[in-house]
């Protein structure tokens, strides 16, 4: 098995704080979620996560206008330049404080950057420059006393305005003009949120915090800015009355002509009469000023601005407010046009794509990203992870599904292929603990800690069980067998196991025993069996056959606490972690430890900011808290209090690969050391308390014996840790349910060579030299042989369709089940759909009896997931196509029937104008 996982998706988090940007097709947006961007296709309705990290999280982005090149700065001042194209940094640059706000010119020559009370200009390497050098200064612009907040540039990027929270705007050029060089726009009693050039002048519309809305005309145009020469200037010239003789020639004045004289005073700002001319200044006067969200004050006096974005071609300006609601508006009468609310959060961020159609808004607070089409009144996208810690995870069997469950007691469902949650459920009323898949992907079961099991219908989107305990307990963990007849779930707060039926919806069974908390419990995933494991804190694992035994069990001590428990995919071993760091696997029938694995050392300590001992001491109280097999059970899954995500060898008890799952700084307790610049005399600098302003303040201590995040923290760090883990069946990709997300690592086949029983003389050149040859059997052993996904691709293509049932017969056992997921990937990305699919049916009508199911599980699975797919798919173009075709065809017979009513009564007409000459005549 390849252990070449790469982080694919980032699901659950959708926004957390920044700008939101919509792509330069208008098709999709582009999303801060913490240190990493998420691209959101509204078009394809997918969603994928840039294969880029950051030390901090993100809170400032901008698009240039060719939407190849995306700069992302996080909260450290640390700013990316990322191409879009190879999805990779080209360029870093470390401004060393945070920056506000940072936006391109719209001819992309420049992008601007707004730190503290300064506003830095840089050219844009590319094209239009053709500078190819990273992040060259071009200007520094200084003026505000405070610190900047928006920026926008006028349309011919010949100008910048800058709000700031000193409640003034201030306008910039770019190059140096004569009549113009810097100037203030005041007027406003708050801190500027926004400020909006208009399309084809430097027309101006400022907003701030309190919704005061103040509508500026400039005096001049663009083409009269006149340019600051270098030139000397010329000497002023006497007047003709103060000419002396002695010094002017009479007879070279008379020669000068008429032309000449003029130009002479048009350059000295003299006209023919000698007045004198005044330069033409630039200067704004305010048109109006309006006070907006005063319907939204009224519901609630607190309300103030958060966010602004405006779109200049059909000047529709969109208002967010802290109450969650938000108001469009058009310019330059502020015209209420529409007004939502969509949560009781603060707007953090607001977008408008390039035909003004989509309105993206993002809500920081709930995790919330939302795409509205204003002129429908309907959502393109309605997005939300969940607002707390997710806590558990669950894959589908054939492994297209996955289901999450958090501590807001709220479960989701999501797409893999997607990676959209499709459905929320709301049932529950407290936090949730684990959530598991039913055997038939027919419906999905939680429990939760307000002592109820509820079966959730995937199909038809309803809670249609709710297993109840005789008193109210609160439930730590659930399973459901392979039948999905029965399903399990163990108490907190009352050590006890309860069973219930899912079709009578009653409890057929209490198993008590254990002597402490039911961490975890887990069904045999075999078929024939309905065996039970159970892991408590009472450091014993009790292996159950309720179903034909009732209460009799078998108790296997440990040397700590069980934590969790998990079961082989053929269902002989079961293995358990426990509160040391190790986790050992039992034989199932004879209860003989089969391995042990230590794996406390490679958690990793991860010392907290707050921590007031070593790394030592620290790294003996972690532990794996979740575990899970691979789909061939080879290999162990495990992770916990810590970044770190291993994977182990079970039979060998050795560590294979190591995932770290995050970098980000922003969270707590990802450094294995405390940084020494922290340490004080007194100790660590992060222990003492600073209050900023008043009674509030940035206060950094929490509650004692906190470790999820005190959320009452003024100064709130989440500690990064791992819930939950869960390997696909189909063993193409594994998730963790982490503090940043839901993570998805998969296998990328096409870039690790992994040759199987390579031989000498087997190369792609003698592979294609069969293929020429006709020799196809020959040709598709040695490109097996290879297993490079392309050769073997190109191989299988040429094999002529009446040739492909002798191909399959020829082939041996070994190769028939290699082949068989080599299939199962291409039918998931090709094309040829009938080809592949007679693939199929020929390797299962010849090879069928002698394939193994339980051995190549993985490859029947993501079969099975292919093929799921490819319907559902076609399904829906099928079904398009059919009404299509039946409404033409309906059409076609009411024209025809039309057309022959119309050719009769043209008929009757001619007759009847025959017999009325006839009768003439």
């Amino acid at each position: 098995m390849k252990f070449s996982y790469k982080f694919s998706n980032l699901l659950g988090t959708v926004y957390q704080e920044g700008n939101l940007l919509f792509s330069a097709d208008g098709n999709s947006v582009i999303s801060p979620v913490g240190n990493r961007i998420t691209i959101y296709d509204l078009k394809n309705n997918k969603s994928s996560t840039l294969p880029i990290e950051s030390r901090y999280n993100y809170n400032a982005l901008d698009l240039s206008p060719n939407g190849c090149t995306l700069i992302a700065i996080n909260e450290a001042g640390d700013a990316h330049m990322i191409s879009l194209v190879s999805q990779t940094i080209v360029h870093k640059y470390r401004f060393k404080r945070k920056v506000s706000v940072v936006k391109f010119s719209p001819d992309g020559k420049y992008f601007a950057v707004c730190k503290e009370n300064k506003v830095f200009v840089f050219k844009a390497p590319g094209p239009f420059t053709g500078q190819y050098n990273s992040f060259i200064m071009e200007r520094v612009f200084h003026g505000t006393f405070d610190e900047t907040t928006c920026i926008d540039w006028s349309h011919d990027s010949k100008m910048l305005a800058v709000g700031s929270k000193d409640k003034s705007t201030k306008l910039y050029p770019m190059e140096k003009w004569q009549n113009f060089s810097m100037y203030t726009l005041g007027s406003h009693t708050d801190v500027i949120v926004g400020c909006f050039f208009e399309k084809n002048n430097f027309d101006l519309t400022t907003i701030s915090r309190n919704g005061q809305t103040c509508v500026w005309e400039c005096s001049m145009e663009a083409k009269n800015l006149i340019p600051l020469t270098s030139a000397p200037p010329k000497k002023k010239q006497r007047k003709n009355d103060e000419l002396e003789e002695d010094d002017v020639d009479s007879a070279k004045i008379i020669e000068h002509t008429e032309d000449e004289i003029s130009h002479a005073l048009t350059e000295m700002n003299i006209d023919n009469d000698g007045a004198k001319e005044k330069n033409d200044k630039l200067y704004y006067k305010r048109l109006a000023k309006h006070y907006l969200g005063d319907d939204v004050r009224k519901e609630n006096k607190n309300a103030v601005v958060t966010s602004a974005a405006y779109h200049r071609e059909t000047k529709i300006l969109v208002i967010g407010f802290s109450t969650g609601a938000f108001v469009i508006h058009e310019l330059p009468e502020l015209n209420l046009i529409h007004s939502l609310t969509i949560s009781d959060q603060q707007i953090s961020a607001i977008s408008l794509n390039n035909t003004g159609d989509w309105i993206a808004l993002g809500c920081s607070g709930l995790g919330q990203l939302l795409v509205w089409e204003w002129q429908s009144e309907t959502y393109v996208m309605k997005q939300q992870g969940h607002s707390n810690n997710m806590s558990c995870i669950a894959f589908s069997t054939d492994g297209q599904l996955l289901t999450t469950g958090g501590e807001d007691g709220k479960v989701k469902l999501w797409n893999i292929n997607s990676g959209f949650c499709y459905v929320t459920f709301h049932e529950h009323t407290c936090a949730i603990s684990d959530v598991a898949f039913s055997g038939n992907r027919k419906f999905v079961v939680s429990a939760s800690l307000d002592g109820t099991v509820r079966a959730y219908d995937v199909i038809r989107y309803r809670n249609f069980r709710t297993f109840t305990t005789p008193r109210p307990i609160q439930l730590a963990c659930v399973a459901v067998d392979s039948s999905g007849e029965f399903v399990a779930a163990g108490g907190q707060d009352v050590f006890e196991i309860f069973l219930w039926s899912v079709k009578l919806g009653r409890l057929l069974e209490i198993l008590a025993g254990h002597e402490g908390p039911v961490a975890s419990i887990a069904f045999s995933p075999s078929v024939t069996s309905t065996v039970l494991a159970s892991a408590s804190w009472d450091k014993t694992l009790r292996i159950w056959d309720a179903i034909e035994k009732g209460s009799a069990h078998e108790t296997i001590n440990l040397t700590t606490d069980g934590l969790c428990v998990a079961f082989k995919p053929n269902g002989e071993e079961v293995a358990v972690a426990t509160l040391n760091g190790q986790i050992s696997t039992f034989n199932v029938r004879n209860a003989n430890q089969i391995a042990s694995i230590e794996g406390r050392n490679d958690l990793g300590s991860g010392v907290s900011d707050t921590n007031l001992i070593g790394a030592k001491k620290i790294l003996q109280a972690k532990a794996f808290t979740s575990i899970c097999y691979s789909a061939n059970g080879e290999c162990l899954l495990a992770g916990g209090q810590s970044k770190n995500v291993c994977i182990y060898n079970v039979n060998e008890g050795i560590i294979i690969k190591k995932f770290e799952i995050t970098q980000n700084r922003s969270f707590d307790a990802v450094d294995d050391f405390i940084n020494r610049r922290k340490m004080t005399t007194y100790g660590n600098i992060d222990l003492v308390e600073e209050r900023d302003e008043g009674e509030g303040g940035n206060v950094k201590l929490r509650l004692p014996g906190v470790r999820k995040g005190d959320m009452a923290a003024r100064s709130f760090k989440p500690e990064v840790r791992v819930f939950s883990l869960q390997f696909s069946p189909t063993g193409q990709m594994w998730a963790a349910a982490t503090t940043e997300g839901l993570l998805i690592y998969s296998l990328n086949v096409g870039l690790v060579f992994d040759p199987w029983d390579l031989q000498i003389g087997v190369t792609p050149a003698t592979v294609r030299k069969a293929i020429s040859s006709e020799d196809h059997t020959n040709a598709l052993i040695m490109a097996m042989k290879i297993n490079e996904t392309n050769l073997i691709q190109e191989v299988i293509e040429h094999i002529p369709y009446k040739d492909v049932e002798l191909t399959v017969s020829s082939l041996s056992e070994q190769y028939v089940e290699r082949l068989l997921r080599i299939v199962a990937n291409f039918l998931d990305n090709s094309r040829h759909l009938e080809y592949y699919l007679h693939w199929i049916e020929c390797i299962f009508t010849i090879h069928g009896p002698s394939i193994k199911p339980q051995q190549n599980l993985p490859a029947i699975l993501a079969l099975q997931k292919s093929l799921t797919r490819k319907y559902e798919q076609l399904s829906k173009l099928c079904d398009h196509n059919k009404y299509t075709l039946d409404y033409i065809i309906k059409l076609g017979e009411i024209n025809s029937k039309s057309e022959t009513v119309q050719v009769e009564n043209d008929e009757s007409d001619e007759n009847e104008n025959l017999f009325n000459s006839d009768v003439e005549m």
